[in-house]
């Protein structure tokens, strides 16, 4: 991460005003969309800039990477895991993250449930579900959703707040627009069928990246996930 933190909040000025945006066409309040930092290969510097700006957690994708960075951030903030979970990881997740957005199997629920039971702690997570059919991203069937919201529900040590997708990449602006539309509101069909018959509240929607958010807010998304917009481009390795 090369820019400062000015240039940060500038960043997030400007994806903060997107939300509003969208927010104003689909009559919802910006309230109701929470912004993630993604900090994934930044330096412990980048949750700091978050913290600063006043935004409530970030996300990481991989565990170790986390775990190496938190001794290292003194700012209070909330980790986030976002990205796909290893079973041999469970343990060290729920001891590093306040919570997990991509539980997407009832081992993994499982293994969580046990390994926070074991420190004492309620964590929370997300049912992260391949909404839009992909075969290149993780992620439960939309079929198997009941099966696995209801072993969730099961679990005494987890706090199930609600569900996550990505949506498949396209080809064409128009193309990445009609595949994240279809996608986000297949999830927001699922949460709410879910809800509706499990009485569970599920109010977490963590769907929209840079590229798409607003398709994601008109469909009722409540978390964006943003790394490149705030932070810049990662950069490339230097050849050896």
């Amino acid at each position: 991460m090369v820019i400062s933190y000015l240039e940060f909040k500038m960043h997030a000025d400007a994806v903060q005003s997107r939300i509003a945006a969208a927010c104003l066409r689909a009559a919802r309040s910006p309230a109701e969309v929470s912004l993630l930092a993604v900090t994934k290969t930044h330096p412990a510097a980048a949750a700091e800039y978050a913290a600063r700006y006043g935004l409530r957690s970030v996300g990481e994708n991989r565990v170790q990477e986390a775990v190496d960075k938190q001794p290292l951030c003194t700012a209070k903030i909330q980790w986030e895991l976002i990205g796909h979970l290893q079973s041999n990881k469970a343990k060290l997740a729920a001891a590093h993250f306040d919570r997990v957005q991509s539980v997407d199997s009832a081992k993994l629920l499982t293994l969580l449930d046990r390994a926070a039971g074991e420190i004492g702690k309620t964590l929370g997570i997300l049912l992260q579900i391949n909404a839009g059919n992909d075969p290149a991203k993780f992620g439960a069937d939309p079929a198997d959703a009941p099966r696995l919201l209801e072993t969730a529900l099961a679990c005494a040590n987890l706090r199930i707040d609600g569900f996550m997708t990505i949506a498949p990449l396209g080809s064409t602006p128009e193309e990445i627009a009609s595949l994240a539309t279809r996608t986000f509101q297949n999830l927001r069909n699922i949460r709410d069928d879910l809800a509706a018959k499990s009485g569970a509240a599920l109010h977490e929607l963590s769907m929209g990246m840079s590229g798409d958010l607003e398709a994601a807010i008109l469909a009722g998304s409540t978390m964006i996930r943003v790394g490149t917009a705030l932070y810049g481009s990662r950069p490339p390795p230097v050849a050896i």
